[in-house]
């Protein structure tokens, strides 16, 4: 492999995020290329990702230009022709098609990933948490654009361990269909392989903040144990249905408050799909309003499911503490973390550049969201980081 990867040169020092966006290899057919000809050129993510405010705003204003633009964004067309061969597509995307290290290779891990639109956005998700022991559940909305939804599928056709859901759903906002498209995925990742150890659930504009080695390990320390926001729901909140007040839950189960994203054990999974309470659950959450902000987390509370926390408050645990997510909240910004260098929707912040260090620093796998159309350089500079850290932890094994 060290033949393959050809000589590494790195300065020893002791910031990982310098290691990371300082070494060089001479042989460059596994890093994301910068260099002139690619529309990245002229974005210096190392000077960026170390605080460097001249390197920021010259990017920022290259990523503004239509000339840019043009040059980034591929179409779902692209990605149909593009997979017409998958070797080529594998190599000139630059895919990792083998294991980084044994370890890796001894704890692969499980992902639902439900999007609607955004092809790009999509595949460079999946490249950059793809390698070949995991095994990877795409669900698209059932009522996206047929090109986009040939598009993925071509897409998933090039990876043995990618595969299209069995049942699709037209996903409903704040709505149970959009907990059901996560739960055919469980399904069919439960029944796949029974290999992996963890199951985790993502959109097309999430991204992760850490390499697959990095969230093996840190999901190692935890034993078992599942991750995601679950604490007590605040007052006044209600559920209804059809213009009535809801019935008590099943069994008089508290409800915890929580959200979509979760990392939870094989047997969590095992739990959601064939465990009667949790059934019962599942059955009254159906007509809830926004029920994935309330029911994993739930899960996660009730006695006998592996990996769960005890009911009491004191085992509550916020987004900011669990593993799953960081999304910064227009709410909390000037607070609980620093102001959106991008945009807001839904009160969500959509990354810029400039929020890029800042996210290093978090303990979270993923954040929401990214959006190639509105910043196309902040999701450059981190798969560019990402990338450069995993090869440095590749050579590192060695």
């Amino acid at each position: 492999m060290l033949a393959l990867l050809g000589t590494v040169v790195f300065v020893i020092i002791p910031s990982q995020m310098e290691l990371a966006t300082s070494f060089s290899f001479s042989d460059n057919w596994l890093e994301y290329p910068d260099h002139v000809g690619n529309p990245e050129y002229g974005c210096n993510c190392s000077s960026i990702l170390q605080g460097d405010l001249r390197s920021l705003e010259q990017a920022q204003l290259l990523a503004i230009t239509k000339d840019v633009r043009k040059k980034v964004l591929r179409s779902d067309d692209y990605y149909i022709n593009a997979t017409q061969n998958c070797r080529t597509f594998q190599s000139s995307r630059k895919y990792l098609m083998f294991s980084p290290s044994q370890e890796e290779e001894d704890f692969p891990l499980a992902y639902s990933i439900v999007v609607h639109h955004k092809i790009e956005n999509f595949e460079r998700l999946l490249r950059a948490i793809y390698a070949p022991q995991n095994i990877y559940c795409v669900s698209v909305d059932r009522k996206s654009a047929t090109s986009f939804l040939e598009a993925v599928m071509s897409i998933a056709s090039c990876f043995p361990n990618v595969f299209m859901v069995s049942r699709t759903v037209d996903v409903v906002y704040a709505a149970w269909p959009r907990v059901q498209a996560d739960l055919n995925c469980m399904a069919d990742l439960y029944n796949a392989s029974t290999t992996w150890r963890y199951f985790l659930n993502l959109c097309g504009q999430d991204f992760p903040l850490k390499t697959n080695l990095e969230m093996v390990r840190s999901l190692k320390t935890l034993k078992g144990a599942n991750t995601m926001e679950t604490e007590q729901m605040v007052e006044g909140k209600r559920w209804r249905a059809t213009g009535k007040i809801k019935q008590p839950p099943p069994f008089n189960l508290p409800i915890r408050a929580g959200n979509a994203y979760i990392v939870v054990s094989r047997g969590y999974v095992h739990s959601i799909l064939y465990d009667e309470d949790v059934q019962r659950l599942a059955a009254w959450a159906q007509d809830t309003y926004s029920p994935d902000e309330f029911f994993w987390a739930t899960v996660q509370r009730m006695p006998n499911v592996p990996g769960s926390s005890p009911p009491d408050a004191k085992y509550d645990l916020t987004d900011m503490i669990a593993l799953a997510r960081m999304v910064k909240w227009a709410w909390h910004e000037g607070t609980l973390y620093p102001p959106c260098h991008g945009h807001h929707v839904r009160a969500i912040c959509v990354y810029g550049l400039g929020d890029l260090q800042w996210l290093l620093g978090r303990r979270h796998f993923f954040a929401n969201k990214f959006d190639l159309d509105s910043d196309p350089f902040a999701l450059h500079c981190l798969e560019w980081y990402l990338r450069r850290k995993t090869l440095a932890d590749m050579h590192s094994a060695f």
